[in-house]
C-alpha cells in the first residue's frame, strides 16, 4: 500500500527523510573514523618507522587515483537519478546508472593499469622505492571502490543512505583485521629472510591488502543490495531515456568541478610526501633507509593531526542548509549571526583539540606509539596540532562560501595554501636544523595561509566580520585549559606514570574547559541551536 502525501503540503516527511539520511550517513562516517584510529594506532606500531613511511607513500598515490576516477561521479549519480527518480522517468533512471557505472569501471581500470604496471615508476617518482608492493596491493581497489562509489550514487539517489554506511563499516573492519593481521604476520617472520626494507614493504602491502579485501566485500554487498532493491522496486517505465553521450555528458558537466577541487588536497599531499623524502635524501645526503625513519616518525604525528578535523565532517553538513534557508529569506542579518555563530561552535570544538594535542603531545605520542621517538613526534605534533584548528576552520568557512554561492572560490584558497606549502617544504626541510619539522611548519603555513585567505573572502564577499569577538573567547578558554592539563599531567606523571597521567589530564582538560567556557559567556543560544539537540543542551546550560 502507497503511503498518503503529506496533508499539508510543506513537504515534512520529506525533509525529516533527508536529515534522517544525513544523520545515517553522519553515524557510520564517525564509526568508520574510529575504526580507522583503531586501525592506523596498532599497525603504525606493528610496521614502525620505515614500514609507516612505505605504507604512506603507497596510499599518497592511491587517494589522488582514486579521488580522480571517483570524487565527482558519484554525487553526479546521485543527482541525477533523484531528479529522474522524482519526474518518474525510470527508463532514464536505468540507463543513467548504467552509463554511470560503465564510466566508474573504465576510469576504475585505467588506474589500476597505472598502479599495477607503474608501481616501480610512482615508487621511484616518490623518492621511495619501497613503496612498490603496497601500490600494487591497492592498484584491484580502485576498481572496486569505482564500482562501489556506482551502486552508493545510486542507493543515495533514492535517499537510501543505510547502504552506504554499512558497506563503509564493512570495509573499515575487514581493513581492521584482516589488514593488521597480515602486516603482523610478515613482521613476526625473521629479519634475516628479506633483503634490506623488504620486511617492513611487504608487511605495508599485507596491510593494505585488508583494504582491497575490504573494498571487494563492500562491492559484493552493495551488489546484492542493488539486485534485492531493484527487484522490489522495478517497474518498466514508458519514458524514452536519453543517448548515452548526452548523458556522459551531463554528469561530467558537474563531476568535473567537484573533483577538481576534491582532488587538491592528496594531490599535495602527494607531492609533500616526495618532496620531503626527496630534499632529506638530496639536500642533507641522507640514506634512503635514514629518509624513511625520519619520515615514518612524521607520518604518526599526522595520523593524530587528522583527528579533529574527522569530526567536523557531519558539523559541516548542516551549515548549508542553515546558511542558505537564511540566504532564501534574504535575512541578511540573519545569515551574519549564524556564519558567526558557525565559526564560533568550530572554535569550541576544535580550539580545545589542537591545543590539548599540543600540550600533550609528548606524552600522548608516547603512550600511543610507544616505539617510535617521543623526542622527534612530540615536537612534530606539538607543531600540527594548531595546524588542525585551522583545516578544521577551512572546512567549515569552505562550506559557508559555497552556501552563499561562492562555489568555485575554495578551490584557489586551497591552490594558494598548496603552493605555499611545497615551496616551504623544499626549502624548510633543506635546513639542516630543521630537516623533518620543516614539514610540519610547512604545513601550519599552508593551512593558515588558506585560512586567512577564506576569512578574507568572508568579510569581503559575505560581510561577516568581528573575528576577534568570535574567537577570543574560545581561544582564552583553550590556552587556560591547555595549561591546566600540562600542570596536572606533569603533577600526576611522577607518581602513577603516563598512562594514567594522561587520562587524568585529559579528565581535567574538559573539566576546566566547559566551566571556562560557561564562565566566559564563550557560547550563546544562536551557537547551541545549531548544534543537534540544541534545546535541550541550552536548557541544561541555562543559556
Amino acid at each position: 500500500m502507497s503511503r498518503p502525501a503529506d496533508p499539508s503540503g510543506n513537504g515534512k516527511s520529506k525533509q525529516n527523510t533527508m536529515f534522517g539520511g544525513v544523520a545515517i550517513l553522519a553515524v557510520g562516517i564517525a564509526i568508520v573514523k574510529v575504526i580507522g584510529a583503531l586501525f592506523k594506532i596498532p599497525l603504525f606500531n606493528i610496521l614502525g618507522e620505515e614500514g609507516a613511511t612505505d605504507f604512506n607513500s603507497a596510499y599518497s598515490i592511491y587517494s589522488v587515483l582514486l579521488t580522480v576516477s571517483t570524487a565527482g561521479l558519484p554525487v553526479a549519480l546521485s543527482k541525477t537519478v533523484s531528479e529522474a527518480n522524482t519526474l518518474g522517468r525510470h527508463n532514464q533512471k536505468q540507463k543513467v546508472f548504467r552509463v554511470a557505472l560503465s564510466a566508474f569501471v573504465a576510469m576504475g581500470a585505467l588506474s589500476f593499469l597505472i598502479m599495477w604496471l607503474g608501481g616501480d615508476w610512482l615508487a621511484g617518482r616518490m623518492n621511495n622505492p619501497h613503496a612498490a608492493p603496497g601500490i600494487r596491493a591497492l592498484a584491484p581497489a580502485v576498481v572496486c571502490v569505482g564500482c562501489l562509489s556506482a551502486f552508493r550514487g545510486y542507493a543515495q539517489g533514492h535517499m537510501n543512505m543505510a547502504p552506504t554506511s554499512v558497506s563503509q563499516i564493512m570495509e573499515a573492519l575487514c581493513k581492521l583485521f584482516l589488514g593488521l593481521g597480515l602486516a603482523a604476520l610478515v613482521m613476526s617472520q625473521p629479519a634475516a629472510g628479506f633483503a634490506e626494507g623488504e620486511q617492513t614493504s611487504l608487511a605495508a602491502a599485507g596491510a593494505i591488502t585488508g583494504v582491497t579485501v575490504g573494498t571487494m566485500l563492500a562491492l559484493v554487498y552493495m551488489s546484492v543490495n542493488y539486485l534485492r532493491t531493484r527487484r522490489h522496486t522495478y517497474r518498466p517505465g514508458e519514458d524514452r531515456a536519453q543517448g548515452s553521450g548526452t548523458i556522459l555528458k551531463n554528469l561530467l558537466r558537474i563531476a568535473i568541478p567537484i573533483t577538481l577541487s576534491t582532488s587538491l588536497v592528496p594531490v599535495i599531499n602527494l607531492l609533500d610526501n616526495a618532496i620531503v623524502l626527496g630534499r632529506l635524501q638530496d639536500a642533507l645526503g641522507m640514506s634512503e633507509t635514514a629518509s624513511r625513519t625520519l619520515y615514518g616518525n612524521y607520518a604518526v604525528a599526522l595520523s593524530l593531526y587528522n583527528l579533529p578535523s574527522s569530526f567536523m565532517t557531519a558539523f559541516t553538513a548542516a551549515i548549508i542548509p542553515a546558511v542558505s534557508a537564511a540566504l532564501a529569506r534574504h535575512d541578511r542579518e540573519g545569515t551574519r549571526r549564524i556564519t558567526g555563530s558557525v565559526l564560533r561552535v568550530t572554535a569550541l570544538l576544535a580550539l580545545p583539540m589542537g591545543v590539548g594535542l599540543c600540550a600533550l603531545s609528548g606524552p600522548i605520542m608516547q603512550l600511543l606509539y610507544p616505539k617510535y621517538d617521543v623526542s622527534i613526534t612530540g615536537p612534530l605534533l606539538a607543531v600540527l596540532a594548531p595546524t588542525a584548528v585551522c583545516v578544521c576552520l577551512v572546512l567549515v568557512s569552505n562550506s559557508v562560501l559555497q552556501a552563499h554561492g561562492y562555489v568555485q572560490l575554495p578551490i584557489f584558497t586551497v591552490l594558494a595554501g598548496g603552493a605555499v606549502k611545497i615551496v616551504s617544504n623544499y626549502f624548510l626541510v633543506a635546513n639542516p636544523e630543521l630537516n623533518i619539522y620543516g614539514a610540519s611548519l610547512g604545513m601550519l603555513l599552508c593551512y593558515a595561509v588558506t585560512l586567512v585567505l577564506n576569512l578574507l573572502l568572508l568579510y569581503r564577499l559575505c560581510s561577516v566580520g568581528g573575528y576577534v569577538r568570535v574567537f577570543a573567547r574560545p581561544l582564552l578558554a583553550s590556552v587556560l585549559m591547555g595549561a591546566a592539563a600540562w600542570a596536572v599531567h606533569g603533577l600526576v606523571s611522577g607518581a602513577a606514570g603516563n598512562l594514567v597521567a594522561v587520562g587524568v589530564a585529559i579528565c581535567a582538560a574538559v573539566a576546566v574547559y566547559l566551566v571556562l567556557v560557561l564562565a566566559l559567556k564563550a557560547v550563546s543560544r544562536d551557537d547551541v541551536m545549531l548544534m543537534p539537540k540544541g534545546e535541550k543542551i541550552a536548557k541544561i546550560l541555562k543559556i
